[in-house]
């Protein structure tokens, strides 16, 4: 969730616009959630990212005929 509201602010406040511009700004984004994170495991100790907190994906997603479309990638399994 900070990822994405980061995400969304830096584009705003730059009015990215385009592909190219708020691709930047979904990696500053990004940066800034990844280090809140590892900031916050470094202050208590404790993984944020656990087997408890991993939701598996939907089964019909993952037999979705959508996946091996030719200009969609296909996730790793």
């Amino acid at each position: 969730m900070l990822g994405e509201a980061s995400t969304t602010e830096i584009a705003r406040k730059k009015d990215a616009q385009g592909l190219n511009e708020n691709r930047r700004a979904a990696k500053e984004g990004g940066s800034v959630a990844g280090n809140a994170r590892k900031e916050l495991e470094a202050k208590t100790g404790a993984a944020v990212i656990s087997q408890q907190n991993y939701l598996a994906k939907p089964e019909a997603l993952e037999n979705s005929a959508l996946q091996d479309k030719p200009g969609k990638v296909a996730k790793k399994k």
